[in-house]
């Protein structure tokens, strides 16, 4: 069968801002069914790509084609709402300028949404603004789709439900977005920009980083190639160019074509150096909450967000909070720091703690002040970094900020600039308690590489509120969910094992369920089975004897493998080990219930036969 011929194709394009091209010679076709991802770090020119394809941007050079009649819809990363009006409206609205979507489309996606089309767009949180746009760029149905880092803001619940409009649709779909897992689910393509050039994998994004590794390893080998020729033609020049100096002038020159290509290969686009200061060793007990409860007044009552809520976090602990949007995750931290107070209950911060908190509004940061100010408001060039005196220039180049930027305004970073900024300022600061709340917004996943590396070599304790799935995998020894309604539910391990304990949770509650509608007429049967022979049969008294050693055996059971699990480390140190317990675990509390089911019907009957 013949490939779909492309919807939409750039031949030969060129961008250039300033100095060098971001990128020139590019090519790139996407088709009906594609759902590609395009990854590339910070500033190397993804963006821009997208609005080139969305033809809200000009080439330099190049050609950009668009199959007739194939509509395009475009997802910015800071939508723009300052037209004012309600979400219905602009949710309505093409901004292409064509005829506005039907009102039934329109009402589909914002139920889908969750969303209150009569509200108006002012006041909009970050996770709302996404959601309204989403709305907009879905209820077209366009051939097109082109997404620029959907999942900001949006909290774990409306990922998973955007994961699966997306595997649905059905035209072409690019996506730009630093969520592992959510590319990894979602893609059946992959492009790669570095350093200008485009790459393409025809396979999901979870291939990525061996497909990226071979390529570094074939550039490497190349590279290795080249130094070699490149010492052969000096020694060569050493000892003929002065005798034949006019016959060699061209092998001179090719000499100099070659290190001008090994000075290429080698430029590279800066790496983040992420580091943490430490303040040294904080008390065993770094946070006790007991019978904590908070909750919010509003127009219907009282909202609670923390009922009888309960943990220990000790030294060392790695400790994840998730949750929906507006749950209440960000108030679950200012209580645990002592930023807020609960409404009753008992917290007790351990000995010798100094926290530093990372916040997800970046609200912390003057946007009128310059980086230069941002980090040392008090004036001066040098700043205390991990015990010695560091430049604030030559600091800020460790976190991808160049000389020039130092004296710009804060006001004028992006999001992922505004988060390294932070974040510089963040690990200057002697701490043995770091608290993130959602430190992964606008981070390009190189970055967010380092920055999981430099977290999980910090030597104090970690609380991170993150919807990044991929992340909390990789970092925390245990999560907190944050269910609504104040309920909260503490489990070991990442986000994977809340979810299978999650799972296992409700597929128990369901069996309890039909256990119990069956309960009554079972009782009944056994009941009347036992009148006809007046006394239970010999198999069945046999099985009554046997139970109780069996439940006294499947209890010590159940207490040994919650020891096991309530190592903080287990995970860490032996992540199939943990599988296995939790597996483990899960069987032996369903037999446990089957036994004791399986007692109390037995023993029911024969008290009924002894009567």
């Amino acid at each position: 069968m013949a490939a779909d011929p492309p919807l939409i194709a750039l031949n030969g394009a060129r961008l250039a801002f300033g100095g060098g091209p971001l990128f020139e010679g590019l090519s790139l076709t996407l088709s009906k069914g594609e759902r590609a991802c395009l990854v590339g770090r910070n500033g190397s020119g993804k963006s821009s790509l997208l609005k080139i394809i969305a033809g809200l941007q000009d080439l330099d050079a190049g050609q950009r084609f668009l199959q007739p009649g194939a509509s395009v819809s475009y997802l910015p990363q800071d939508p723009d709402f300052s037209g004012g009006g309600n979400i219905a409206d602009y949710v309505a609205k093409d901004p292409t300028g064509g005829p506005d979507a039907p009102r039934h489309a329109v009402d589909a996606a914002l139920l889908r949404l969750s969303l209150d089309g009569e509200r108006s767009l002012e006041g909009l949180s970050g996770g709302e603004s996404r959601r309204v746009a989403l709305a907009r760029c879905l209820v077209s149905e366009p051939a097109i789709l082109l997404l620029d880092e959907p999942t900001n803001h949006l909290d774990l619940p409306t990922i998973a439900w955007l994961e699966g409009e997306l595997q649905r649709f059905r035209g072409a779909l690019l996506v730009i977005s630093h969520d592992r897992t959510f590319l990894g689910n979602l893609t059946n393509t992959t492009l790669w920009l570095d350093r200008g050039k485009l790459h393409r994998l025809d396979k999901s994004f979870s291939a990525f980083d061996a497909w990226a590794e071979t390529l570094r390893q074939q550039e490497a080998e190349a590279q290795h190639k080249l130094e070699r020729q490149i010492v052969r033609e000096e020694r060569w020049l050493q000892r003929g160019v002065t005798a034949r100096r006019k016959r060699n002038q061209g092998r001179l020159t090719r000499l100099h074509g070659l290190r001008a290509e090994r000075a290429e290969w080698l430029r590279q686009v800066g790496s983040a150096k992420l580091d943490t200061a430490s303040s040294g060793r904080s008390g065993n007990l770094v946070i006790e909450a007991e019978g904590i409860n908070k909750a919010f007044q509003t127009e219907h009552g009282p909202l609670p967000i923390l009922t009888d809520f309960s943990t220990r976090i000790r030294r060392g602990d790695r400790l994840g909070v998730i949750g929906p949007n507006g749950v209440g995750k960000s108030t679950l931290v200012k209580i645990l720091m002592g930023q807020m107070a609960p409404d009753s209950g008992k917290l007790r911060l351990g000995s010798q703690v100094e926290p530093v908190y990372f916040d997800q509004r970046r609200e912390s940061l003057d946007p009128e002040a310059t980086l230069w100010q941002s980090l040392i408001p008090d004036g001066g060039d040098t700043l205390l970094v991990r015990g010695r005196q560091r430049h604030v220039v030559s600091y800020l180049k460790d976190f991808l900020f160049d000389e020039n930027q130092a004296r710009q305004p804060v006001k004028a970073l992006s999001g992922g600039e505004k988060a390294r900024l932070l974040l510089a300022r963040l690990f200057a600061k002697p701490s043995n308690l770091l608290l993130l709340d959602e430190p992964t917004n606008d981070l390009d996943m190189e970055t967010l590489d380092l920055l999981q590396e430099v977290l999980d070599d910090y030597e104090g304790t970690l609380i991170l509120v993150s919807h990044d799935r991929d992340f909390l995998d990789r970092l925390v020894t245990a999560v907190i969910a944050m269910e609504g309604e104040g309920k909260t539910l503490e489990v070991p391990g990442g986000y994977s094992e809340y979810m299978q304990y999650h799972q296992t949770r409700n597929r128990q509650a369901r069996d309890e369920a039909r256990l119990e509608k069956r309960q009554p007429a079972a009782k009944a049967a056994t009941a009347d089975k036992a009148r006809s022979r007046n006394k239970l049969s010999y198999k069945d008294q046999r099985e009554l004897d046997a139970l109780p050693g069996r439940i006294e055996e499947l209890t010590a059971m159940l207490a040994k493998l919650e020891g096991q699990l309530a190592d903080p480390e287990l995970f860490t140190r032996d992540p199939a080990g943990f599988a296995r317990v939790t597996d483990a675990l899960a069987k032996s509390r369903s037999e446990l219930s089957a036994a004791e089911e399986r007692w109390l019907a037995l023993e029911s009957a024969r008290e009924e036969l002894a009567e």
